[in-house]
């Protein structure tokens, strides 16, 4: 049974900062590129950040480039996103997506608040 199970949301000061997890499950981790997708209240989902299946490349929304931080651990099933310098308009559910060819995946998301 596939399964992307997100983890680490929660309510974050403005500047400050978050790390977001994904771990995978009942598919081949290491032949799939993980991405990041949010989707902000209200508003549709868009993609954040995406890295290859071996991690030798990632890509960034221009919103949060030089902020957030997309990684991955092959040996542990795991995506990651390390968020800092975190502004309000970036409050969304974070959803993490699995990608080879036409088959996909999705998690069920995490919510990130950022707030006073």
């Amino acid at each position: 049974q596939v399964q992307l199970v997100e983890s680490g949301g929660g309510l974050v000061q403005p500047g400050g900062s978050l790390t977001l997890s994904c771990a995978a499950s009942g598919f081949t981790f290491s032949n799939y590129a993980m991405s990041w997708y949010r989707q902000p209240p209200g508003k549709k989902r868009e993609l954040v950040a995406t890295i290859t299946n071996v991690g030798g490349s990632t890509n960034y929304a221009d919103s949060v480039k030089g902020r957030f931080t997309i990684s991955r651990d092959n040996a542990k099933n795991t995506v990651y996103l390390q968020m800092n310098s975190l502004k309000p308009e970036d409050t969304a559910v974070y959803y993490c997506n699995a990608i080879s060819g036409y088959t996909y995946y999705w998690g069920k998301g995490t919510l990130v608040t950022v707030s006073s």
